[in-house]
């Protein structure tokens, strides 16, 4: 695998995500709130005119919220043509895939398991390599 990844933290654990899939890191001052949304979907913002979809990625794990905090990060991802903001906890480095993801051991919980591709090795150590549409699917894709 030789891969530039979005290295950044994720419900406090090393995560990497595709950069191909990343169309830049934003900081997110103000969310409207959708009703009748699950939770794990803040709400909106806006990047340049146009609507971003905000999903609280500890939520989507189905772990406890960090979300709140003034000025929050987030990475601009396309899932099929739509756009979404994950919140992240930092998003701190560019950096390569050093090999092949291996598959994720057992302890890390199923909303892990379900959003990571597997341990891939990075310049900074192992990361979780992120699949960002199951991810963007939230905890209710566990229960389909």
């Amino acid at each position: 695998m030789n891969e530039l990844l979005l290295m950044c933290l994720i419900a406090g654990r090393r995560a990497a995500i595709p950069a191909v899939r990343v169309q830049s890191v934003i900081e997110i001052a103000e969310i409207t709130p959708i009703p009748g949304t699950p939770p794990f979907i803040r709400g909106l913002t806006a990047l340049r005119s146009q609507a971003l979809t905000v999903i609280d990625c500890n939520l989507a794990l189905g772990l406890e919220s960090t979300a709140g905090i003034a000025d929050q990060r987030a990475a601009v991802v396309d899932v099929d043509g739509h756009l979404y903001a994950m919140l992240l906890d930092q998003a701190y480095d560019v950096g390569a895939a050093l090999g092949e993801p291996v598959a994720l051991p057992g302890g890390f919980g199923p909303g892990w398991q379900r959003a990571a591709r597997g341990l891939v090795e990075t310049d900074g150590g192992p990361a979780l390599l992120i699949d960002i549409a199951a991810l963007v699917m939230g905890p209710q894709a566990e229960a389909a």
